[in-house]
């Protein structure tokens, strides 16, 4: 009987352990690859975030990279290639950069394996289309009839689209005001994330159980809007039904990155076909992780010069060819195209310049258009530190300066006495009509170029510096 019971036991704590495993699977939008050539199939997700993955890609829609310069193969005395106008005659369609092979956006999202698509059917899910000679021939074979597969996948991914449809036709059926609550609710839920995001503010808090007196930005932010708007409080909290609180965590995210899709789908849509430049750099983030930059720059329709940050993206390291891989999903992902690059700026690490194996070079191999800026801050930067290093006297004022910063910032007497001071000294300017107070007006002495501006103002702090420093030496 022991031995019985020892496997029933072991059983069922397998059984929980496979639970824990399934419970654990979370959706990575990381997961989610634009280029269909280096997708993960459909069917190896999880069944548990296999929907997810599909909306995540219906919201971004086909790899579709207009102007895209396609490389071109011989076929018999011909050269052939991948077409543009492919794209417009079958909004299905998509294209690989790194496979330089044709897909099928429908068929990899809902093709049903169990009825065995073989040959060409699979080879739009797997291998990809290449016969780029009888290309439109091969795609509407592969369109095929009613009951065709890429039939029945299309009628599938319709069908998908209009839950959302199918949805509101129950929330109808049971009352209007069921869906008139939702959208309150929701609108409340979308404007406290939409504050948070703008300010830069974490959403979640370290308690957030019922009797938690601090939950999070989020969570309070909501209850603060619930105390002092009548409408939202009667669709909120207790009035809400338990499954449709809009307060998760998950919520929050799905808020947060389609908030996020709108912003750059807004960033797009101004740059249009328009050529621009791109601006990248890495660094690395409190977690210790690898994080790069990317900034496009580009010329509005009013004709004013615009500045637009694109996205951070994690890279596993900072070698050019990593660099180079990860902006062209970035721009796979985004479906801007190489060819419209005109400009690329970095700073002057081997890594980003270089001459024959920098990111540089890797994108001039691709567009010689794009003309290669070594960013200017980091050039100032290099001029200051080489000129301070070179001047004995520039050298050794710094490092008083460091030293006197040191000593005054380790006393509150000392900090309190340099506010002193400096009030005393700006009391005596406005009493002597030095200094003018009022909007705008920083001070008397208008200086007519900004080197005497500047210069005038490092005078004038640098005379209540002086007077700090000898307190600081009398106190010590």
């Amino acid at each position: 009987m022991e031995k019985y019971l020892k496997r029933s036991v072991e059983s069922s704590s397998n059984e929980e352990n496979s639970k824990k495993k399934h419970h654990c699977i979370e959706f990575n939008p990381d997961d989610v690859i634009s280029d269909p050539g280096l997708r993960k199939p459909i069917n190896e997700f999880d069944i548990s975030i296999r929907d997810q993955i599909r909306r995540e890609y219906l919201i971004r829609g086909p790899c579709q990279p207009f102007g895209h310069s396609y490389p071109r193969k011989q076929f018999g005395k011909e050269h052939r290639s991948f077409q543009d106008a492919w794209f417009k005659k079958f909004s299905w369609l998509e294209y690989s950069i790194s496979k330089d092979a044709a897909f099928c956006f429908c068929c990899y999202l809902f093709a049903n394996s169990q009825r065995g698509c073989r040959g060409r059917d699979e080879a739009f899910t797997n291998s990809g289309i290449t016969n780029w000679k009888k290309a439109i021939e091969t795609f509407n074979t592969h369109v095929g009839g009613v009951s065709s597969v890429h039939n029945d996948a299309r009628t599938q991914l319709e069908a998908f689209q209009n839950q959302r449809q199918s949805v509101s036709h129950l929330l109808q059926a049971q009352g209007r005001a069921i869906e008139v609550a939702y959208r309150t609710r929701l609108t409340a839920v979308l404007d406290v994330t939409r504050f948070l995001l703008k300010q830069g503010l974490p959403f979640r808090g370290h308690d957030e159980s019922l009797h938690s007196l601090n939950k999070g930005n989020f969570l309070e932010l909501i209850e603060w809007y619930t105390q002092r708007n009548d409408d939202v409080a009667k669709t909120m909290n207790d009035n809400a039904p338990g499954n449709n609180q809009m307060k998760s965590p998950t919520i929050q995210k799905e808020l947060t990155r389609a908030c996020a899709t709108e912003v750059t789908n807004v960033i797009l849509n101004d740059i249009g076909d328009n050529i621009f430049s791109l601006m990248v750099d890495e660094c690395r983030d409190s977690s210790v992780k690898e994080q790069m930059g990317v900034v496009l720059r580009y010329v509005n329709k009013q004709g004013c010069v615009i500045e637009r940050f694109l996205a951070v993206v994690h890279v596993s390291d900072t070698s050019a060819i990593s660099l180079k891989k990860a902006i062209d999903e970035l721009f796979a992902k985004h479906k801007l195209s190489l060819s419209r690059l005109r400009g690329q700026g970095y700073d002057g690490a081997s890594n980003m310049r270089g001459e024959y194996n920098g990111l540089k070079a890797l994108i001039l191999k691709e567009n010689s258009s794009a003309r290669y800026i070594h960013c200017f801050s980091h050039q100032l930067q290099l001029v200051v530190v080489a000129v301070a290093k070179s001047n004995r006297i520039v050298s050794d004022f710094f490092q008083y300066v460091t030293m006197i910063v040191n000593i005054a910032g380790a006393s509150c007497k000392r900090k309190d006495k340099f506010r002193q001071i400096e009030h005393d000294r700006l009391l005596e300017g406005l009493e002597k009509g030095d200094i003018v107070s009022g909007k705008g007006k920083k001070s008397g002495n208008q200086f007519k170029t900004t080197r005497g501006y500047s210069l005038g103002f490092a005078l004038y702090d640098y005379c209540s510096f002086n007077i700090f420093v000898e307190f600081c030496f009398t106190s010590a």
